[in-house]
């Protein structure tokens, strides 16, 4: 079955089913429950998960936490109001980004954040009309960051976030995304201890997410789409439980489309995994032939999204349909803080 038009990926969203805030309790979530060798659909609470998780299992979940990457400052000479999202970051205080509005941020333009804490100077355009910048500041970046910045919430979240804590996992730990892992957002320190004390390995991984993750395809060749890059970086810690997890007969399963491109890319045909840095532009579509994924927790994603497409190479394009349909039918919660799918 050819599935590589863009417009095959279309499902019909209410807008009332897009989650603007987050549940109080994290675990308290839904969770659909599909099995792709049954081709069956159950309705769960996501602290169930553990139900279906064995004690040979591996769960690999992104320990990324999201940095206030969304900054709103002026143009240095004129005052003319620019807004800055930071993609990635390029090392020596270089960062890629995206500017609001473009026109204003030609090379050598200069731009102040926070009465001047921060000043970032554009170096050059790139094709996709994103810009590198070079930062000046006194002091720790991170620290000036916390001052200037603003954790950025997805463009369909229109509240207000409370607490900026309730968009990062209850394990995040290194700084550097500009979008948070949300499949991890479900999780309690409470059920990661249960799920441990069940004999599940836990392994970390780092894939920082990108604004790119947003991005709309354009092309109704799915093929002709261009992936974002995004950092990731898997130590020989994670790659030991995974591996151990292989040969015990567990099996490994990503939280969230982030761990498992991770996986994915690092992966080598026997289904083994070494540490490894760097950046991944892997493109998972129907067709792709996994290496080493065997379960998924994922979100409810953006109709005609690449993520969405990813889930269909793992659970099937009919089946993922299928499975979308039925829950908005059934009033489920999408997108970020919305409800959760366990995929096996």
């Amino acid at each position: 079955m050819d599935k590589m038009k863009l417009s095959d990926y279309y499902y019909d969203l209410p807008e009332e089913l897009i989650a603007q805030d987050p549940l109080k309790k994290r675990d308290e979530s839904r969770l659909m429950v599909l099995n792709r060798g049954e081709k069956s659909i159950t309705h769960e609470t996501f602290r169930n998960v553990i139900d279906f998780l064995r004690p040979e299992d591996c769960l690999v979940i992104n320990n990324t936490r999201v940095i206030p990457a969304r900054l709103l400052g002026q143009k240095e000479v004129t005052g003319g109001k620019i807004e800055i999202f930071l993609l990635k970051n390029l090392g020596n205080d270089t960062w890629e980004v995206l500017t609001k509005p473009g026109r204003k941020a030609i090379p050598g333009a200069s731009f102040v954040f926070g009465d001047g804490l921060l000043k970032a100077t554009v170096l050059e355009v790139h094709e996709d009309g994103n810009r590198v910048v070079k930062f000046q500041y006194d002091g720790v970046f991170e620290a000036v960051l916390d001052k200037v910045g603003t954790v950025p919430l997805p463009p369909y979240i229109h509240h207000k976030l409370e607490d900026a804590e309730r968009y990062q996992t209850v394990y995040s730990k290194w700084n550097g995304s500009s979008a948070a892992p949300t499949a991890g957002l479900h999780f309690t320190p409470d059920l990661l201890e249960a799920i441990r004390q069940k004999g599940v390995s836990i392994a970390e991984l780092t894939l920082h997410v990108g604004l790119g993750t947003f991005r709309p395809v354009k092309e109704e060749n799915i093929l002709d789409h261009k992936m974002h890059s995004e950092y990731y970086k898997i130590t020989e810690e994670a790659c030991h439980k995974i591996n151990e997890a292989k040969k015990k007969g567990g099996r490994v399963i990503a939280v969230g489309t982030t761990s498992c491109r991770v996986l994915e890319s690092v992966a080598k045909e026997t289904g083994e995994i070494f540490p490894e840095e760097g950046n991944t532009e892997i493109f998972i579509y129907p067709g792709y032939r996994f290496k080493i994924l065997d379960g998924l927790i994922t979100n409810f994603h953006l109709p005609e999204s690449t993520l969405i497409m990813l889930v269909s190479a793992f659970a099937g394009y009919d089946f993922t349909m299928e499975a979308y349909k039925k829950a908005v039918e059934e009033r489920y919660r999408f997108f970020s803080f919305g409800d959760a799918m366990l995929i096996l």
